[in-house]
This record gives structure tokens, sequence and C-alpha cells, in this order.
């Protein structure tokens, strides 16, 4: 399968590609994918995690299977199907599903937010829903599934810890990420840090209207000096808000820096054409303090 489907930058939209498990309908970023092959035999890895399958090599290359079925409650899945092979936050991990149905393009504006037409459980791991021909595709946190099986893959907060005690500073620090917990981890890391000014907003259209409103009351220095930006976000993605912001010529010197699991080589390419300032996949909380200082402490 092709998942190398291109996009124009900026534009606010993702491929979404839809599979099922038990007759529902769930999605994953295309961005994610590196391929989708069918079920292979894996080996079993003792005291593992009961959602973790076991671990295969295609090509040379270690690879972790998750049931996806056990992780969010529905049983354990039988020995067939696909593996969805992802590569995020520097992770090359497989997911079984019982088949794939294939790719939608979709805007972020409208994408809805998870609520009570979906269970707990896929509310506790969901990014958001589309509903498409009067059926529900819920877009699962494949990051949230992986950091519940192990946190290891989260945040690394050691790495803050590290770092020591610091002067405090009022720099103004505009962050934009969709999930709570990444979201409070990030205002957290950069308080331990120093930074004592921050605005955190839920998505791109949020920090843009913060942007827009100092723009027009003429406080963007006062409240906005660097920006810290997901890339998946709903109403409007990271790469959007990068656009907007660096395209106008009030705005574009304001420093962007990326923040996501989705950094790889070719979404790095297209921060870079879109100018953002930096890129770190997610787990590099202590290297994003480091860009951040020399992005506006040391000017």
């Amino acid at each position: 399968m092709d998942t190398k489907i291109l996009l124009e930058n900026g534009t606010n939209e993702l491929e979404v590609l839809e599979f099922v498990l038990d007759d529902h309908s769930y999605g994953i970023n295309v961005a994610k994918i590196r391929e989708i092959i069918p079920y292979a035999e894996v080996t079993p890895v003792p005291n593992a995690h009961p959602s973790i399958e076991g671990i295969f090599m295609p090509r040379d290359t270690m690879i972790t299977a998750i049931d996806l079925k056990n992780c969010l409650q529905r049983g354990k899945s039988e020995p067939g199907g696909l593996f969805i092979v992802t590569n995020f936050n520097k992770l090359d991990i497989a997911f079984h599903v019982d088949q794939v149905l294939g790719i939608h393009r979709v805007s972020w504006a409208d994408i809805i937010k998870p609520g009570t037409t979906i269970s707990t459980t896929e509310e506790g791991v969901s990014t958001g829903i589309i509903k498409m021909n009067e059926k529900l595709i819920i877009i699962l946190d494949f990051e949230k599934i992986v950091a519940d099986i192990n946190p290891e893959t989260g945040l690394k907060m050691s790495d803050i810890d590290a770092i020591g005690a610091r002067p405090r500073n009022s720099i103004p620090i505009l962050i934009a990420e969709d999930s709570v917990l990444l979201n409070k981890l990030i205002v957290d890391s950069l308080k331990k840090a120093g930074y004592e000014n921050l605005i955190h907003t839920e998505n791109g259209q949020e920090a843009y209207d913060v942007i827009m409103d100092c723009k027009a009351k003429g406080t963007l220095k006062e409240h906005v000096q660097c920006i810290v930006t997901d890339i998946e976000m709903p109403l409007m993605d990271g790469h959007r808000l990068t656009k907007l912001v660096k395209s106008d010529d009030a705005t574009k010197d304001i420093p962007i820096v990326i923040f996501s699991s989705l950094v790889n080589e070719e979404m790095r390419r297209k921060g870079e054409a879109l100018g953002a300032d930096a890129q770190l996949s997610k787990p590099e909380i202590g290297k994003l303090v480091q860009i951040i200082d020399g992005l506006v402490l040391n000017k």
C-alpha cells in the first residue's frame, strides 16, 4: 500500500486510514504509517504487557506487535487480519487489525472532539471522530496507547529533573497541544525550566486566535515571543498554524518549535518548508527546553 499521499503544506488537511475491529471503524493518520502487511507469526515476549502479542522481524527490522483489540478491551485477536506498521516517537510498532477499508482526506476543522458518542474506553484513547456517510470513524490516540503499555515511550521527565535549578524568567511562550495530559506535562516542564509566562491552548485555532488578538491590540511582544506546537490537532493543525504565522509580516519573526510524535524525515521537510525554526520528537522534552533557550534567551 502506498502511504506517501502528498498533501500541500499547511492546508489543514490530513489523510486518515480507516480500519476495522469487530465491525467498528477506527482511523489513524496516514503520516504515521510505514506499510500495511498481512498478519505474520510473532515470537511471544516473556512477562510482556497483555496487549503485546510479540515481536517479528520483516526485512531485518525488529517490530513490536500490539493487539489493538486487547487495548480497547474488546477481547483478544486471533491469528489473521493485518498489521498496520507505524513509526512515531522514533518507534516501529505494528498494530493488529481485522481489515483495512481505505483512505479518506479530511480537514482538521471537520474532526469532532470525543464525547459521549463513544464508550469510556475509546474516549480515553481517541483524538477525534469523523462522521462520514452516517458512520462514525474514531481516530485513535496511538501515542497514548503505546505510553499506557510502556510509560518510558512518553515524555522523558527525567531530562527536566536533570537540568536542575534555573532562574525564573517572564518570556512569554504560547503552547498549542490538544492532549490534556501532554499539554500539562509541557507546561509543568517549562515551568521547572524557569519559564513562568505561559499561555496554553488546545489546538492551532485557539493559538492563532490568541496571536491575532495580540496583533490587533499591539501586544504581541508582551504575550507571544515563542510558539510550541503539536502537528495533529482538531480545528487547526500545527502545520497550518506555522504557515499562517510565517506568512504574516507582523508575526513571521516569532520562533516556532514543532514538538510532535510525527517528526520524521518527510514531516521535517514539510516543517522546514513552512518556516518552522525547530522540530523535535515528543519524547525529547529536555531538548525542547534547550531549543527554546537558544531561540529566546540567547538572541
